[in-house]
């Protein structure tokens, strides 16, 4: 839900919306963050970021860091996290299909889906050779400068999308005009050779490939990604030797899921 969106919902579902945001301001690595890093990752106010954060700490979803005054994430949302992994359906039926083709690329696999203004991989798989950029389930990624972010954004109907990019624009400041310009331009791949290529967009060194998917009965829309991190990439090399084989995998992947019906 975009910003715009959310300043039209009820105070109750703002609310929970707001909850839900700091508890996702705790990324993958796991990292404490203190009121004032919750204020900065999430735009809430001071005063709201302390009130989300006592009732959060009371109701068992965050503690605190021995000798500190950050938190963590408690056994609240992890609990919900490991039975999503251990009874989701689209995992088991699409986590041997991803293994398969990271193993055949020599590559990371990740499937997302949108976590506000970020790609929150849903399911990840990496080949047996690969030693880098072995992120997981859970993990976050920037939706504007990743190549799974740019074509997640892609597929969306053209009215959504425009707010998408309002937002993310917005949040970029005196680098929004150069940001959407570089969105832009992974559109014009996107829409001339069915994939997107983006080096270093979250990390140096690493690179995605990317499309985007729709997933089971709702068709509900993915990001599909192949990726590494190497010394010296060379993008378009890896792109020509990734492409052909992802964009066979999509639909392979999407009739694969086609009887699922849940959101993610």
């Amino acid at each position: 839900m975009t910003t715009s969106e959310l300043a039209t919902q009820p105070a109750s579902v703002l609310t929970v919306a707001h909850g839900m945001q700091v508890l996702r301001a705790f990324r993958s690595d796991r990292a404490p963050l203190s009121n004032s890093e919750l204020v900065r990752r999430t735009g809430l106010s001071k005063a709201s970021v302390s009130r989300f954060t006592s009732t959060l700490l009371q109701l068992g979803y965050l503690r605190h860091v021995a000798g500190s005054r950050a938190f963590e994430l408690a056994a609240g949302p992890l609990a919900v996290g490991h039975s999503f992994i251990a009874s989701s359906e689209l995992l088991q039926t699409a986590n041997p299909f991803l293994q398969g083709l990271a193993d055949r690329l020599g590559v990371s696999v990740a499937l997302a889906v949108a976590d506000g203004h970020d790609m929150l991989y849903i399911a990840y798989k990496a080949g047996s050779r690969v030693a880098t950029l072995r992120l997981g389930v859970g993990s976050v990624l920037p939706m504007a400068s990743t190549s799974i972010g740019r074509a997640y954004l892609w597929a969306l109907p053209p009215a959504r999308q425009k707010r998408v990019i309002a937002d993310l624009r917005k949040s970029a400041g005196s680098q929004g005009a150069a940001l959407e310009r570089s969105i832009r331009d992974s559109f014009t791949e996107l829409q001339t050779t069915g994939t997107c290529g983006v080096l270093g967009g979250f990390q140096r060194g690493a690179y995605g490939v990317a499309l985007p998917v729709r997933i089971g009965r709702e068709q509900v829309v993915m990001g599909l990604s192949c990726g590494k991190a190497e010394v010296q990439p060379d993008l378009a090399a890896e792109r020509k030797r990734i492409a052909p084989v992802l964009k066979a995998a999509a639909p392979q992947l999407e009739a694969l899921l086609a009887d699922f019906d849940g959101q993610a």
